[in-house]
């Protein structure tokens, strides 16, 4: 299963200090947070408003819960499951 995660980090100084905390992290920490059941297909990032989005690949919403967890604190997040191209026609495909 696919599932998009937008955010937004709230205006005020922890906008900085989040920017900072993310930006000292190495890949390696960030795969450490994410676990063995999620796995990133993208993420960006819009610095300006402090807002992004991500899309991961995962067998459950708990794993994907479990890592937002982590930021969750710091930063407001809304997960979505959602279907890549293939998937969405092979659905319209099934409705007839």
């Amino acid at each position: 299963m696919k599932f998009m995660v937008t955010w937004s980090i709230p205006e005020g100084e922890a906008r900085h200090d989040t920017l900072k905390t993310f930006s000292d992290m190495t890949a390696e920490d960030d795969q450490a947070l994410m676990g063995d059941s999620l796995t990133m297909i993208g993420r960006w990032h819009e610095l300006v408003s402090m807002t992004g989005v991500a899309v991961f690949e995962a067998d459950s919403a708990a794993a994907v819960s479990n890592y937002i967890l982590n930021w969750n604190h710091v930063c407001d997040c809304d997960v979505t499951p959602v279907l890549d191209d293939e998937e969405t026609r092979a659905l319209g495909r099934s409705r007839g």
